[in-house]
């Protein structure tokens, strides 16, 4: 019998990351850690103490900085190094423990990224093996599972490991900063405050700005790599050389111009910043003489501020992981949570002990997930007696394909009853089902191993002699002996 594929694959896959009206998609940041274990959460613990301890050092630095700074100034010639001693004693300190901290904070934080990625992975394939044919019809198709193990993964591991660590150390920077800067001299950190919104503006405008100079690049390297393509299929060679100098040209531009901008933000910032040391500088020497603060006060206040106001800034790298990561896990997260209409992993169901081989559809109903506009069976019914042979023969379309798959329970009809030995299919065990038949479609597929390894995954924990049964029912095993391997 001829096999004809008739349900084809759709081609208006959901990609999981935008909805019908362009709204983004995207799980709360706390479901990527779902799949957490103990082991996990007790890494995740760790590493955010010491990220926390990791990110308190730097403001702890300005501490030290600011004693020594004092140490230079109300000391005697005699006790300079001895009271440098002891300050670079405590830097010496810090630099243990913020090695420690770092160490625990990397360490945690990637391991359990990578543990719980990996678990997310292989919970996906499971669940992807899990699911019924028809699925693969309209929600997915090889490429985008593929392109969910590879990259999708990558990006919620992104979003689940390191960069957490790097954010919570950032934060604790931010705060532990803002706050010596204020306990230390909260007149002078105000007037630092001032620099904070002029910085932010200006750094989120340079990304805005590059940004879209980025993607309009991007885009125009893209055309052109399309000009190049349909040159080598149909050699059409001044116009094709025009229309690729066309597109190199508006990617040469905004190259340009993403060049400029990024300069001149970046010279925007550093003027920014160090116009604020200089407003500092001034006012805190104000504030040594009319306040009573002393030097190494002023330089603690102003370096802790402008640690913590940078280290806020840095945060968006880390926000942007977050974010590709959220919007990554929801094609995944709602595919492993899905549940099959047809379950292979069912094992609830009867069992026939003695099989006739039977098979009849009676008044059956059906159309393709895929196709739902096209009535495939309107009331068709089929009786095949056992021990005989029948072939069913039709032009592409006509449903002789449809019936095997309605057969295996591939699929169920929209109505109508398909039966083996008077027993309706869906109250038969699926995987027995499947064990009883024996399907060869007309383009059969055979995995990059041995024959022996193919032939055994017809059949769960086969033997060398079911294995050896098989292949000479097969009429096969004279040219299978012949073989050198």
């Amino acid at each position: 019998m001829k096999e004809d594929t008739e349900a084809g694959s759709s081609t208006n896959v959901v990609n999981g990351q935008k909805t019908s009206n362009g709204e983004d998609q995207k799980v709360a940041f706390y479901k990527l850690f779902t799949f957490a274990d103990r082991l996990d959460v007790v890494l995740m613990i760790v590493g955010t103490l010491s990220s926390v301890a990791n990110g308190f050092a730097q403001p702890l630095m300005t501490l030290i900085f600011g004693q020594l700074i004092n140490s230079f100034g109300t000391s005697g010639r005699s006790d300079i190094v001895k009271e440098v001693s002891k300050v670079a004693l405590k830097f010496v300190y810090l630099a243990i423990g913020s090695g420690i901290a770092s160490l625990l904070q990397v360490s945690c934080w990637m391991v359990t990224g990578e543990r719980q990625s990996t678990r997310i992975r292989a919970l996906y394939l499971k669940t992807i093996l899990r699911q019924d044919i028809g699925f693969f019809d309209t929600e997915t198709n090889t490429g985008e599972v593929i392109e969910r193990m590879s990259g999708d993964t990558i990006l919620i591991q992104d979003a689940m490991g390191e960069k957490v660590g790097k954010f919570i150390q950032l934060l604790a920077t931010f705060f532990g900063g803002f706050a010596i800067g204020f306990v230390k001299g909260w007149l002078l950190a105000l007037v630092l405050l001032s620099s904070i919104p002029p910085l932010v503006v200006a750094g989120g405008v340079m990304a805005l700005i590059m940004s879209k100079m980025s993607s309009r690049g991007q885009v125009a390297y893209a055309e052109a790599g399309n000009v190049v393509d349909q040159t080598v299929g149909a050699i059409r060679t001044k116009h094709a050389i025009e229309n690729y100098n066309s597109k190199l040209k508006v990617a040469y531009n905004s190259a340009v111009q993403q060049g400029l901008a990024s300069g001149l933000g970046l010279g925007t910032m550093l003027f920014i910043v160090f116009a604020t040391y200089a407003l500092a500088i001034w006012y805190g020497s104000k504030l040594i003489v009319e306040k009573g603060y002393n030097g190494g006060q002023v330089m603690t206040v102003i370096i802790s501020i402008m640690t913590g106001g940078m280290s806020l800034g840095q945060t968006s790298p880390c926000l942007n992981a977050f974010a590709a990561g959220q919007a990554a896990a929801y094609k995944m997260f709602e595919t492993i949570k899905r549940k099959p209409k047809i379950d292979p992993y069912d094992t609830t169901g009867m069992v026939l002990e003695d099989v006739n081989g039977e098979i009849e559809l009676k008044d059956v109903y059906f159309r393709y997930p895929a196709r739902p506009e096209v009535q495939i069976f309107s009331g068709f019914s089929l009786q095949v007696p056992s021990g005989t042979t029948t072939a069913l023969v039709g032009q592409s379309g006509s449903g002789k394909s449809t019936v095997i798959s309605l057969v295996e329970r591939f699929y169920d009809p929209d109505s109508g009853q398909v039966l083996i030995d008077g027993v309706d299919l869906k109250k038969l065990k699926l995987s027995w089902i499947r064990e009883k038949i024996g399907l060869v479609s007309q383009e059969p597929i055979l995995f990059a191993t041995s024959i022996k390894e193919n032939i055994a995954y017809g059949k769960e924990n086969a033997t060398d002699q079911d294995i050896r049964t098989a292949i000479q029912l097969a009429n096969a095993a004279k040219f299978i002996d012949k073989m050198p391997e």
